[in-house]
């Protein structure tokens, strides 16, 4: 007997073949077969108890070899996984990362959902700039017909021009671009972010109502039908999380690691990335979350365009999410007052001149609005347990890789 494994999109199945005497030409096809090789079979599907993939095994009549594959693979299971980046698509056959993206696709798929059933429009912001849209640090420049171009690091001032429009709710799923020399698990040079922008918010508590609400909604959809799999796969239960998300402010949070034996300096307003995993264990035994809101963070740390508190302008209507210890969005309210716009940016130590198409669209009416940006990759890390956004990304881009 002979016996091959066939795998596709959809499986594996067992392919077997009794051997004739004499002159069996699928037996010797059979016999030089290469590992990953693309055939076609054709067969009789059958049942057989004793066959452990699914119980059904396919009585060859016969192979075509389309695509032979060399007879050795550059990498296996054992492959460090810069090697496997390498080899990408070899990588990408394992059913473990075909669920990967089955899931993503998914994701993307109910997040649009909710949005159309909430009368969001999808726009396509250009990724071409003549302007840095966050920390002019983390730019990647070109020439642009002999002028100077940047790849955009957001969508965020096109978001906000969406609200000067009278869109007043927006959403766009799109890559971004950060020349950010980083090496950690979470960091990319370019990766998807999907942002949401949304108009006549009273304060970033309505922004941070709606993330949740749709966080909610769109992990109940992947838990009902990629829950098994994903747990089968990766070992991972995938929790929906309760309503609403547990809130502390920057100050709060501050306290909390502090008492916890973690120390942050605190002119650099933000979180460390063990001050992010401390303070989600203390929200996970406190109230049982694997999500948690930090607010109020002070005008230092934040963008020009963030809306300060009118009693304490030192700090921000803004926020993080942190999941499982990893920040994966941040929004806030924004300034849409022209003058005060104009302001904070003159005092955030920017030349209004190459950021004046940006504030003109706050000269003629523009309501109260508010978003956030949120990390596919990052999202998919934490729900699947990856140990790195390289595993979940389709073509991982950072400092050291541009290929394939």
């Amino acid at each position: 007997m002979q016996f091959v494994i066939v795998r596709d999109q959809t499986g594996m199945v067992q392919v077997t073949h009794r051997r004739e005497e004499g002159d069996d030409s699928l037996a010797k096809s059979i016999e030089e077969l290469t590992r990953e090789s693309a055939i076609e079979v054709v067969g009789m599907v059958v049942h057989n108890d004793v066959v452990q993939l699914g119980q059904l095994e396919i009585l060859t009549e016969s192979i075509n070899v389309l695509g032979p594959a060399f007879p050795e693979l550059p990498i296996d299971e054992d492959s460090s996984l810069d090697n496997r980046l390498d080899w990408r698509y070899l990588d990408l056959r394992r059913p473990s990362n075909l669920l990967i993206f089955r899931v993503q696709t998914w994701i993307e798929h109910v997040m649009r959902q909710y949005w159309l059933e909430n009368e969001f429009i999808e726009i396509h912001s250009p990724k071409l700039m003549g302007s840095a849209s966050e920390s002019g640090g983390e730019l990647f420049q070109l020439d642009h017909f002999g002028q100077t171009a940047y790849l955009a690091q957001s969508p965020q001032f096109f978001k906000q021009m969406a609200m000067a429009a009278g869109f007043e709710r927006v959403f766009e799923i799109a890559p971004v671009f950060r020349a950010n020399p980083s090496f950690t698990s979470r960091h990319d040079t370019e990766f998807t972010s999907v942002d949401v922008e949304i108009s006549w918010v009273r304060s970033h508590e309505d922004v941070m109502r709606f993330e949740e609400e749709w966080l909610h909604y769109v992990l109940t959809a992947v838990k009902e039908k990629y829950g098994d799999a994903i747990s089968e796969a990766f070992g991972v239960e995938v929790i929906v999380p309760a309503l609403p998300f547990p809130r502390v402010t920057m100050a709060e949070a501050y306290s909390i690691l502090e008492r916890l034996g973690h120390t942050i300096a605190r002119q650099k307003g933000d979180l460390d990335p063990e001050g992010e995993r401390t303070l989600a264990r203390y929200v996970n035994e406190t109230f049982r979350h694997e999500f948690v809101f930090v607010t109020d963070y002070p005008a230092s740390a934040r963008p020009f365009y963030h809306m300060r508190h009118a009693a304490n302008p030192g700090l921000t209507r803004s926020f993080d999410l942190i999941w499982k210890g990893v920040e994966i969005t941040t929004g806030a309210q924004r300034e849409h007052r022209y003058d005060i716009l104009s302001r904070q940016a003159i005092e955030s130590s920017l030349s209004l001149e190459p950021i004046q198409y940006y504030l003109d669209f706050f000269k003629f009416g523009c309501p109260p609005h508010g978003g956030f940006g949120f990390g596919l990759t990052r999202m998919l890390m934490m729900l699947l347990g990856a140990n790195t956004v390289r595993e979940v990304t389709y073509l991982y881009r950072g400092p050291n890789r541009l290929s394939p």
